[in-house]
């Protein structure tokens, strides 16, 4: 029997399991993406054994446990960490096997156990430590590393043990942002464990389960389908998160598409004698009210039937099944795509779609979704806590933060419908939007890196 590790070096530093009288294979690796060509070179050591797999949430061991069984005759047996470690811990308040800290992917950065003993310690001097809040990171690889206080007071510069093993020096690198860098990693298709097709050459990295030489290229981008709010369209939302796009504009591809539901012109009490303009860009809607007349509309505007009301979003949860229909058919005819980012509206059809994330493979296929402004609608929260499970991230503005559209609390609620192995929260105090500065862009990035 052996134990294997799928996560990352930085995390496996402050956490592991500890089994006695089974042996433990830690990869050291520096990315995900760097697990398949470990299993190649390491295959001896599994073949044969019935191998347990854990990680954070469970996500990666499902795809590292498929390419390992994909290997034939003495791979068979692979199981995994049912909820990865934030399950177990859940289950073992005191730890259990598990020792140390369990990294995760959010503001909390580490979740320890009732037994306080720390595991890591300070790359430069040795002392015990095992706070990442810092964020210090390689000067060449800017993988995540563990400094205590004391050492960051006199060193700006460091360098991980990943790259001091390859005899990389601190003198010739100079600080760089991560993301300012054209990022090389392994040839694959998808980012998880598959041939490259489009690769002619004998010495492409993935053939038939098999790792040759090495080629690299500029890691493909994800492709994020973006879904609107109520009363918006593609071109509008596109706008408003340029600066979104910008930020991630190495890390991310962006896709706008309108909702299927068009919207009438509306106005509330208009008094004004300046006239409505002749020529708008239409609005539409991923849910609608049960009033709704989902005939065409013309270019006439026409006065709302009642006052504005901030909670008109509880009354729309009509037209589920038309919107599914069409982002099937935009799944077949512009995907694929890596994941789904909705807001306000949108983020509300993005969470009804990450709770069917299974019943909809074949059809809409993703690997995560990010709810922004997001809430529940529909027959959503009669889904437990923590239920859905689909790799999520839920961005939304907290109390201090005062989004006049969607409670922050509405927000929560949805996110808690969400494996919390798998999902990632950040709040910030900007009201409703999409944040784009410090630390909150950085904790996206984060997110995101998890499917690079």
């Amino acid at each position: 029997m052996i134990l294997l590790d799928a996560r990352n070096l930085y995390e496996t530093r402050i956490g592991k399991f500890d089994t006695p009288d089974v042996k433990t294979l830690d990869p050291e690796i520096r990315q995900y993406s760097d697990l398949p060509l470990w299993i190649d070179n390491n295959s001896e050591q599994l073949r044969g054994n019935n191998i347990l797999m854990y990680c954070t949430g469970g996500i990666r061991c499902e795809m590292a446990s498929a390419y390992i069984r994909s290997k034939g005759a003495g791979f068979e047996n692979v199981f995994q960490l049912y909820g990865g470690i934030q399950r177990y811990m859940e289950q073992f308040p005191d730890g259990g096997f598990f020792k140390g800290k369990n990294f995760v992917f959010d503001h909390r950065v580490s979740v320890g156990s009732f037994d306080t003993n720390i595991l890591g310690t300070c790359l430069l001097c040795g002392a015990s430590f095992d706070d990442y809040t810092s964020r210090c990171r390689c000067t060449h690889c800017r993988m995540l590393v563990l400094i205590c206080d004391s050492c960051r007071e006199n060193n700006s510069s460091y360098v991980c043990e990943l790259c001091q093993k390859s005899g990389k020096p601190v003198e010739s690198v100079s600080s760089i942002d991560y993301m300012s860098e054209e990022v090389l990693e392994p040839v694959s298709n998808d980012h998880s464990f598959y041939v490259d097709q489009a690769a002619e050459s004998p010495s492409s990295s993935w053939t038939k389960g098999q790792h040759t030489d090495v080629v690299t290229k500029p890691i493909r981008k994800l492709r994020i389908l973006c879904l609107h709010g109520f009363r918006q369209n593609a071109s509008s939302f596109k706008g408003r998160t340029s600066s979104f796009a910008k930020k991630l504009k190495n890390m991310a591809e962006f896709v706008f598409i309108d909702a299927p539901h068009e919207l009438p012109f509306i106005y509330q009490n208009h008094t004004s004698e300046t006239p409505f303009p002749n020529r708008c860009n239409r609005k539409f809607a991923w849910l609608v009210s049960s009033d709704y007349d989902d005939r065409k509309h013309d270019a006439d505007w026409s006065m709302a039937k009642a006052p504005f009301d901030s909670l008109q979003y509880q009354q729309q949860t009509e037209g589920f099944d038309k919107s599914i229909d069409y982002l099937k058919t935009i799944f077949s005819q512009q995907g694929p795509f890596d994941g789904i980012l909705g807001f306000s509206q949108g983020a509300a059809m993005a969470a009804l779609v990450g709770a069917k994330m299974e019943k909809l493979k074949g059809e809409i296929d993703f690997r995560f979704v990010i709810l922004c402004s997001g809430f529940a609608v529909n027959n959503i929260a009669d889904y437990g806590e923590g239920s859905i499970n689909c790799p999520s991230l839920h961005i939304f503005g907290n109390k201090e933060g005062k989004d006049r559209q969607i409670n922050c609390e509405a927000s929560k609620n949805v996110a808690s419908l969400f494996e919390k192995g798998c999902s990632v929260t950040v709040e910030h105090e900007l009201g409703h939007i999409i944040p784009t500065r410090s630390p909150y862009i950085d904790e996206i990035k984060d997110f995101l890196r998890r499917f690079m």
